[in-house]
């Protein structure tokens, strides 16, 4: 009988251990088959790619961006015994006061940002901050109503980008100007003016950062086949034709001249006459690019480009060009002065310095307005207005920079017209901008050939890769013989006429000055834009260099207004080795009396 209830007990238990089995058995069979919600086992990193920087020719960088990072804490998670710890230890940190610390603390329950645009080097001190508050024991859990306990230490997060201009206003207004914006919580820069404006969807990042991947003992992320990963493209980087010394010196000029005259602004152009790389483009109206006040509103413009007037007789050599390529006209051929004073039709022109008889060049050196009036009824209508497209009027410049105004010529059927043939020869009734002054005068220092003006020189990406800039070909506009021609009377025009005070022992250098009245609701104030446009040579190098100067009120006449900062310009790229004089050219100069200035 005992034998028989051990078997039993021995049974029991058997099927006990086997029902066991058996629900274990099917509870891994309903684990394995059934859908969970299982924790990803995988981790994601990103970053944000940044705006791309502008650089000078020689390598300093003008724009660039640095990123930004907020500082956020939970005021449930610190240690009520430890908060005046944390509140003096990311003071020292942060550079905030205290008492703006406490109050930010207690203004509110849960999270709170401490401290918004904090740089990417502070950032770093505080992330070393937020490790020592952990092991400080600074922090502590806390339950949320549904059970959950959180411990959250302070986070530094990146917030955003801002752009910074170690130089403030130098290369302003042709660098332009930013905008922020903010985008989920983030904060994007985009180009309002200027390079920042033309070349914004290059200089913008391309692709954020990415990671997916699993991660190892250490918490760090474990990068393989099996990873999900976007490499980081930032914007590409705007590399100038400018070099920064050269720049800042000839703002140095414009500065001092536009307050000797008292001038509103004084523009300058260097370019290169054979590449026409532009190795200088100043005002002498500049900003700082991240502090826009109301007073700088004007100087926001490029001027060298957004701003039109009518040039004066900075366009006589353009309109004898033309006669000349066309063989209209001879240099030798005598032209009747009139004594200074000649009526066509209701106009009564004028010449500061009168002439019976005057050759036909001489009409150029000595700027006769008579004279070229004269000269420009041999020019049909579409000659005239072909003629002055040829050169780039009523064109835009090419140059990479945004806004342009082209400018204006009268119509063919108007310069049919006796008396608009005489009033445009000396540049009024048309308008045109700097820039395009500067385009249209390369052509009698680069041998008849029309180039486009370009600041920028080449892109270049994170990997080094070099982008050069799409050069458009060079167009022919006169023949060489006349470029020549042309070139030889403007430097006579220096030599002998209007801009001698820009004659430069051993260089070449030629040019035209203009002075025309400023044009406003419909007529024309006693006010001026005085200009010079010419050309600097030495045995290897070439360079055209435009100069206005808008409304200078202690005197008038281009040839004592701008002539002077052209020569500046010269002097000082002789001192910086862009120019060398030749040394027997000096001597001889040293010599020989100086003629006085012609105005």
């Amino acid at each position: 009988m005992r034998h028989s209830n051990k078997s039993k007990k021995i049974l029991a238990l058997f099927l006990v251990l086997m029902s066991g089995f058996a629900i274990f058995i099917m509870v891994m069979f309903y684990t394995a088959v059934h859908h969970r919600d299982i924790p990803s086992i995988y981790s994601e990193e990103s970053a944000k790619a940044q705006r791309g920087s502008i650089i000078s020719a020689d390598g300093y960088h003008i724009a660039t961006t640095q990123k930004l990072y907020k500082a956020v804490v939970n005021t449930r998670n610190i240690d009520p015994g430890k908060e005046e710890l944390f509140i003096q230890l990311f003071s020292i940190y942060s550079g905030i006061d205290p008492s703006e610390i406490r109050q930010r603390l207690h203004t509110r329950k849960g999270s709170v940002t401490l401290s918004y645009h904090i740089s990417q080097k502070e950032a770093m001190y505080l992330k070393t901050l937020a490790f020592e508050l952990r092991r400080l024991g600074v922090f502590v859990e806390y339950e949320t109503p549904d059970g959950n306990r959180i411990l959250q230490g302070l986070n530094v997060i990146e917030s955003g980008e801002a752009r910074e201009y170690p130089y403030g206003k130098l290369l302003t207004p042709l660098l332009g100007y930013p905008r922020k914006i903010e985008e989920e919580g983030y904060t994007r820069v985009y180009g309002i003016k200027g390079l920042e404006k033309f070349f914004d969807e290059e200089l913008n990042p391309q692709q954020n950062k990415t990671q997916k991947a699993l991660r190892d003992v250490n918490g760090d992320l474990i990068i393989n086949k099996q990873s999900d990963v976007k490499r980081q493209i930032n914007g590409l980087t705007v590399k100038l034709n400018i070099p920064i010394a050269l720049q800042a010196r000839v703002e140095t000029i414009t500065d001092k001249i536009k307050e000797q005259l008292q001038a509103d602004e004084i523009i300058a152009t260097v370019m290169e006459s054979k590449s026409g790389k532009i190795i200088a483009l100043a005002s002498s109206n500049r900003f700082e690019p991240n502090h826009i006040r109301r007073e700088d509103y004007p100087s926001l413009n490029t001027n060298a480009i957004e701003y039109s007037y009518e040039p004066g007789s900075v366009i006589k050599p353009i309109i004898f060009a033309i006669m000349l390529d066309k063989g209209l006209i001879n240099p030798y051929d005598m032209v009747n002065g009139h004594n200074g004073r000649f009526t066509m039709g209701r106009k009564t022109i004028v010449d500061e310095h009168p002439f019976s008889m005057i050759s036909a060049e001489d009409v150029i050196v000595h700027s006769s307005n008579i004279g070229i009036a004269q000269l420009a009824q041999k020019l049909n209508g579409v000659e005239y207005t072909e003629g002055l497209k040829r050169f780039g009027f009523t064109h835009f410049s090419g140059i990479d920079l945004p806004y342009e105004k082209r400018g204006s010529v009268p119509s063919s059927t108007q310069l049919n017209n006796y008396l608009y043939k005489a009033i445009t020869a000396y540049g009024y009734g048309m308008r045109a901008n700097a820039m395009q002054l500067v385009k249209a005068f390369n052509v009698f220092n680069n041998g008849g050939k029309l180039v486009n003006p370009m600041v920028v020189e080449a892109l270049n990406d994170d990997n080094g890769r070099i982008i050069p800039m799409q050069v458009q070909s060079p167009i022919q506009v006169i023949s060489p013989a006349t470029a020549e021609r042309m070139k030889q009377i403007l430097i006579k025009t220096v030599n002998e006429g209007t801009g001698t005070i820009a004659k430069t022992p051993g260089l070449e250098v030629g040019g035209k000055t203009g002075t025309a009245h400023i044009a406003k609701n419909g007529g024309y104030l006693n006010s001026y834009h005085t200009s010079f446009i010419g050309f600097a040579n030495d045995h290897k190098h070439k360079y055209t260099i435009g100069i206005t100067v808008i409304n200078p009120k202690t005197v008038y006449f281009a040839s004592i207004t701008a002539v002077p900062v052209f020569k500046g310009i010269v002097d000082m790229m002789i001192e910086e080795k862009y120019l060398t004089p030749d040394p027997a050219a000096v001597s001889a100069a040293e010599e020989a009396p100086t003629p006085p200035p012609h105005l």
